[in-house]
């Protein structure tokens, strides 16, 4: 998997948030992204992940010689605070829905995503139920734990508790390898253990 970034930026009204930003970002790497407030992470991820679009400037996506950029959504798993899930599924519900769409990575079942995330006894309660820690454990789960070649992660430890984060850490060893990855982060030392490379955007 391959992002390729030429020239971009991304401005609100009048006010650009950055601009002249080019890199090739290949799998297997795992890239952090930091900056201070309102530098502009959230916006850049939301763009390598084909949400929004650039003000200037291309992003194209490849999966060895194919152009995959009109379906990218196809190949991204995401996981950030803002995202909305569905709250009236069960976990066990919303597992077997993004199923639907996506295989599990490594011969997983819903059994083990269920077990995996740590909240089996939460099993059969609605999402929300959950509390916000919970909430995005589930998130990650379904970023990871899918085939998305492209995974991005927003804040990802944001409201997790320190056993939380353990387990997050433990997830992204043991099921990010040979992906590309992206994380937002105003904690790299927390978030971003297993990043080696790092863009840094400033204010």
């Amino acid at each position: 998997m391959t992002v390729s970034l030429e020239n971009i930026g991304k401005k609100y009204q009048y006010h650009w948030v950055f601009r002249n930003l080019t890199h090739i970002l290949n799998a297997p790497l795992h890239y952090g992204i930091t900056g201070g407030n309102g530098s502009g992470k959230s916006t850049l991820l939301k763009m390598i992940s084909g949400y929004i679009t650039p003000s200037e400037g291309k992003i194209s996506w490849s999966i060895g010689d194919a152009d995959i950029s009109s379906q990218v959504f196809k190949h991204v798993g995401i996981a950030s605070p803002h995202l909305e899930i569905y709250d009236e599924f069960t976990l066990e519900e919303i597992i077997r829905f993004h199923h639907k769409f996506k295989p599990f990575i490594h011969g997983e079942s819903s059994r083990s995503l269920v077990s995996l995330s740590g909240l089996t006894k939460s099993a059969d309660k609605p999402l929300k139920y959950f509390s916000s820690g919970m909430k995005q454990r589930v998130k990650i789960l379904l970023a990871l734990l899918f085939e998305n070649p492209l995974v991005i992660l927003d804040e990802p430890c944001s409201n997790l508790d320190e056993q939380a984060i353990a387990w997050y850490q433990k997830i992204v060893e043991d099921y990010a390898t040979n992906r590309l990855l992206f994380i937002g982060s105003n904690s790299p030392d927390t978030e971003c253990r297993s990043c080696s490379e790092f863009i840094h955007l400033s204010v």
